[in-house]
């Protein structure tokens, strides 16, 4: 049985830094990207970060660029995501997320892209 499991999330004033982590179980994790999606109250569930299997290249949306950065260490089946310089609006439930393949396709952000997920865990940033 497949189990995925977020970690990390909290409160941090705006400025400040998290790290996400998540880890997978029951799957080849090595032999899956992964990624991280989020969604806030009231929208739709969006693609945040995407990582190829050997962890090689990475993929972000604008809206995070240049402040997270989404890493992977296969030994321990491990994902994880840095946030740093946390806005309010990055205020959500962030969930973790297997890839259908090694890559993140060119639509990475789609969820059908993903086929097995986590609960979430929550950060919210404070202004």
């Amino acid at each position: 049985q497949v189990q995925v499991v977020e970690s990390g999330g909290g409160l941090v004033q705006a400025g400040g830094s998290l790290r996400l982590s998540c880890t997978a179980s029951g799957l080849t994790f090595d032999s899956y990207a992964m990624g991280w999606f989020r969604q806030a109250p009231g929208k739709e569930r969006e693609g945040v970060s995407c990582i190829t299997w050997t962890g090689g290249t990475t993929y972000y949306a604008d809206s995070v660029k240049a402040r997270f950065k989404i890493s992977r260490d296969n030994a321990k089946n491990t994902l994880y995501l840095q946030m740093n310089s946390l806005k309010p609006e990055d205020t959500a439930m962030y969930f973790c997320a297997a890839a259908q393949s090694r890559y993140c396709t060119g639509s990475w952000s789609q969820e059908a892209n993903f086929g097995y997920w986590g609960q979430g865990t929550q950060v919210t940033v404070s202004s």
